[in-house]
């Protein structure tokens, strides 16, 4: 017996960082969040060209296809090929058949000319009808000019601002800086640290926040709608709604995995055509939080687009060969592991 859902919805996602599973050790030992920032991602993300982000992009559609995940939304960072990049995601996750909501996340760490690019990009982008939102990469990494020209031109395009925020301690001053900057279009990632509320969306990334040690965000105590994410790694929905749960479960023995369904869900608040995609399961209880929070190894058989296009069939991409996929982007990936 099988059982529908939905398409599944990546609420928050670095797509450039699918090739980085095997990178070569970073020159230190990070031993906190702002060390992994430095040793592992801020270097990784220069080393990015157009290709590589080509294939890293499509391989992680592929992959979450795999996961009976739909729809995407993006944060993407490549400072020495920014021109175009959004595009690149995107034709990517169209060739597979996976929506995606784009955005370049906008910083200073590379100087005044490296955010002016970045809001170019943004810019462009979203002039040319691309879908998404104005990328920031984070409060403390921009100067308060930057995180205003980024409120402005996300409310020039009618859409929100996608932003890291008090991820780590390093960023603890962001709610003071926020504060009456943003409004319910926003999307507000992680917030472990967050001192105040914020109007926003709050993604909540389970996994990221356990692998960098950074904290229990409780975002169930938090008044915004939560969505949840993945930060990268992946898109498989399912596994992360049961993080999300036993997260939530280690800090309160009353919660329930309804709770983390509920974030799962809130999903299609950022890309709701997803809601009308149809998932077959290989689990005949797959639309139910208490039985999936307990069953491991839930995964899609077929899954069909809104439009009626049959996307994946027996659990292999259709619009693509997923072996040769994994082969050119091996081949990304060896390019990476070199400049690093």
């Amino acid at each position: 017996m099988t059982v529908t859902t939905p398409g599944l919805v990546c609420a928050h996602h670095h797509l450039y960082s699918t090739l980085a599973r095997g990178m070569p050790a970073p020159p230190a030992q990070p031993t906190d969040f702002l060390s992994i920032l430095q040793q592992i991602w801020w270097r990784l993300d220069v080393a990015l060209d157009l290709d590589i982000i080509h294939w890293s992009a499509k391989l992680g559609a592929v992959e979450a296809l795999m996961s009976g995940t739909t729809g995407i939304v993006d944060h993407h960072e490549s400072p020495s090929s920014i021109d175009g990049s959004l595009d690149v995601i995107a034709d990517a996750c169209a060739e597979v058949g996976v929506r995606v909501s784009c955005s370049y996340g906008v910083t200073d760490r590379h100087g005044s000319e490296g955010s002016r690019r970045g809001l170019a990009e943004n810019d462009r982008y979203l002039s040319s009808g691309g879908r998404g939102m104005v990328g920031v990469h984070a409060a403390f990494t921009c100067s308060d000019d930057t995180l205003h020209q980024a409120a402005d031109l996300a409310k020039k395009h009618g859409t929100g601002v996608h932003i890291h925020v008090a991820e780590g301690p390093d960023d603890h001053e962001a709610g003071a800086r926020l504060e009456g900057l943003t409004d319910e279009t926003w999307l507000l990632v992680h917030c472990v640290h967050l001192d105040r509320d914020l109007p926003g969306l709050i993604a909540h990334n389970p996994r990221s926040n356990m692998n960098n040690a950074v904290g229990y965000a409780r975002p169930a105590t938090r008044p915004n709608t939560v969505v949840l994410g993945s930060d990268g790694i992946g898109a498989d929905m399912l596994e992360e709604f049961r993080l999300g749960y036993v997260a939530h479960r280690a800090d309160d023995v009353t919660a329930s995995p309804e709770t983390s369904w509920t974030w799962l869900e809130n999903g299609y608040v950022l890309l709701p055509e997803c809601r009308d995609d149809v998932v077959v399961w290989n689990y005949d209880h797959a639309e139910s939080p208490w039985h999936v929070a307990f069953t491991p190894g839930t995964r899609p058989i077929t899954v069909t687009s809104s439009t009626g296009e049959t996307l994946l069939e027996g659990g292999c991409p259709t619009r693509v060969d997923v072996d040769e996929v994994r082969a050119k982007a091996a081949e990304s990936a060896a390019k990476l592991f070199a400049r690093l």
